[in-house]
């Protein structure tokens, strides 16, 4: 069973408030294979400079924040769990009364 949190309840627990380990290890390893691609690839066309210059920006767009969501992966993410799996998602609020749970 999924249950819908409220996104400014776990902003605490990220970094900077925006990203977790897996966006920062996702940014650093796309700017690592940049930089060997620089090295290994001379960048002397525009081309040779796209494909160099494609993992970190491919990677940066993904861990990039948007309002709402985290950031762009986890928006695609949710895109796709939405229109591939049959979910119910249960909204548990700090309410006082559990109106399920509650016998009247």
């Amino acid at each position: 069973m999924d249950f819908l949190i409220p996104a400014n309840s776990k902003k605490s627990m990220l970094i900077l408030g925006v990203f977790d380990i897996f966006d920062l290890i996702l940014f650093v390893s796309g700017i690592g294979i940049t930089l060997i691609l620089l090295l290994v690839i001379n960048p002397s066309s525009l081309l040779a400079a796209a494909i160099d210059l494609a993992p970190a920006l491919i990677c940066g767009f993904l861990v990039f924040p948007i309002p709402n969501y985290r950031n762009v992966r986890i928006l695609l993410t949710e895109v796709y769990r939405f229109y591939t799996q049959r979910e119910r998602f249960i909204w548990k609020g700090w309410c006082v009364k559990d109106e399920y749970g509650e016998k009247r």
